[in-house]
């Protein structure tokens, strides 16, 4: 690609690049950003040589606004919220110091070979990301940055329609879209560190940033880096949490003669290390079902960027303790949930559960079941809907000795027995009794139709709740129709 000094430009003075807008006044620096020292940024700055005191004092107030904005676009920064949010800010922030009016960004996955991930735009569609995307990494606006950058560290191409060294492809994609000039530069948080991807803007006629702002948004990405690098990490936390999570949830449910059942699980937007929930329905030997749904909490002062992964593995193997007892003591939700408690402080002292086990006799339709700290479970018949009323209990691994009544009762075809976790009524409400009982009501009104399939009733409840997309809370949710 051909170089064209900061200082130049191939565009008419007409068409010169907006001069930097107006700072506001200094703030502090956010505590998570990196703070930029100001005496190291004056290094950095031409030397003044001899500079009448009138124009020295011009500089360094230049220079001093110059800093005030950099530090206020860390903050922004600092304050995005997740990996999403930082790509964007830093999207929105480089795109303010450069002049531009449009930008890209792109990571590189760990084991990717110098092949990014899916871009993020500003200023660009979806369909204007896609075409940007047909344009080859080699020859297009990351050209030599997502490997080992060169010693210039950067790609500026002045004029995208005159270059000769821009290929073909990403020339015809510029003039389709309008894109004049490009600067580009690589994200790592110094020369001999790691690239994590690389971020270009665009300007809609040729042209070439000045050396101020040239100088503002290297800055900018440099001390960007780190938290890049951080939120890189976390999001790779989250995705492997929730693809452990998911194989350990069951692969199909069983089918009983008399019993069909359905379940929906919808884990939370960003994984924490308050917890995990689960459901289950277990093919017992004597052609009952046990079905159950809980949550595993907690994880102790250790809890870290891999507190979601720890969570879900601990969720894993509270489950598969549960099927053990439940094979063994079935018949007894009690004796089930009791034993589980006992492994909770044997196995997992820093943790706790909340659960609700219910063992269910397709032929007989007949419903045993005990709670711990879960949400009551409804029950749909042909007269409405209404809870299952478990004793009140504390979370299993809580106190000294759980124990707890069961309850027991008989079903009548076309009854629908509906178990969920904490997550699924604070979708109805925040509050947690008023959103058990949004949901009573939405199951109780769900059409006549709905309720003869339990896989429709599962999607009715989640879209009157507002839709199965992620929330703040994990959410689970368990139907079962005797026939």
């Amino acid at each position: 690609m051909t170089d064209v000094h900061p200082l130049t430009s191939t565009a008419p003075a007409a068409t010169a690049l907006p001069p930097a807008p107006a700072p506001a006044p200094p703030a502090p620096p956010a505590a998570a950003a990196p703070a930029a020292d100001p005496a190291a940024d004056l290094l950095l700055l031409p030397e003044l040589g001899e500079v009448p005191a009138a124009d020295l004092q011009d500089r360094l107030a230049g220079w001093l606004s110059d800093f005030t904005s950099l530090q206020e676009h860390l903050e922004l920064l600092a304050r995005a919220d997740g990996l999403a949010g930082t790509l964007d800010a830093l999207l929105d922030s480089g795109a303010a110091l450069l002049g531009a009016r449009r930008g890209l960004v792109v990571t590189l996955p760990p084991g990717s070979e110098g092949q990014p991930a899916r871009p993020v735009g500003l200023g660009l569609d979806r369909a204007t990301l896609g075409t940007l995307e047909t344009v080859p990494v080699e020859h297009g606006p990351f050209a030599g940055l997502l490997g080992r950058p060169g010693p210039e560290g950067r790609l500026l191409i002045a004029d995208l329609a005159a270059d000769p060294a821009v290929g073909p492809r990403f020339r015809e994609v510029a003039e389709q879209l309008g894109l004049g000039a490009c600067y580009a530069l690589p994200l790592a948080a110094g020369p001999a560190e790691e690239v994590l991807g690389a971020a270009a803007w665009f300007y809609d006629e040729p042209g070439s940033p000045d050396e101020r702002r040239e100088h503002l948004v290297r800055r900018y990405c440099e001390f960007a880096a780190p938290l890049l690098a951080r939120q890189l990490a976390a999001d790779r936390a989250v995705r492997a949490a929730e693809t452990l999570r998911r194989s350990l949830l069951p692969g199909h449910l069983p089918a009983r003669t008399g019993l069909r059942v359905a379940a929906r699980c919808v884990p939370a937007a960003l994984e924490r290390a308050a917890g995990s929930d689960w459901y289950d329905a277990i093919a017992l030997p004597d052609d009952t079902v046990g079905l159950t749904v809980g949550s595993v909490l907690g994880g102790g002062p250790g809890a870290g960027p891999h507190a979601g992964t720890e969570a879900a593995a601990a969720m894993g193997r509270v489950r598969a303790a549960l099927r053990a007892y439940a094979v063994l003591e079935g018949e007894d939700p009690v004796s089930v949930l009791g034993d589980l408690e006992l492994l909770l402080k044997t196995t997992e002292p820093t943790r706790s559960a909340t659960a609700v086990y219910a063992c269910v006799d397709p032929a007989g339709r007949r419903i045993a079941l005990a709670g711990a700290a879960n949400c009551p479970p409804v029950l749909l018949t042909r007269y409405g809907a209404n809870f299952v009323e478990t004793s009140l209990s504390a979370p299993l691994g809580m106190l000294s000795c759980w124990e707890a009544p069961g309850v027991e009762l008989t079903a009548e075809p076309g009854d629908v027995l509906v178990l969920y976790t904490e997550g699924l009524a604070r979708r109805f409400a925040p509050a947690l009794h008023a959103g058990q009982s949004a949901l009573r009501r939405a199951a109780a009104d769900a059409p006549r139709d709905v309720r003869l399939d339990p896989d429709r009733l599962c999607a009715h409840l989640l879209e009157q709740a507002g839709g199965g997309e992620p929330g703040t809370d994990d959410l689970v949710l368990l139907a079962a129709r005797f026939e």
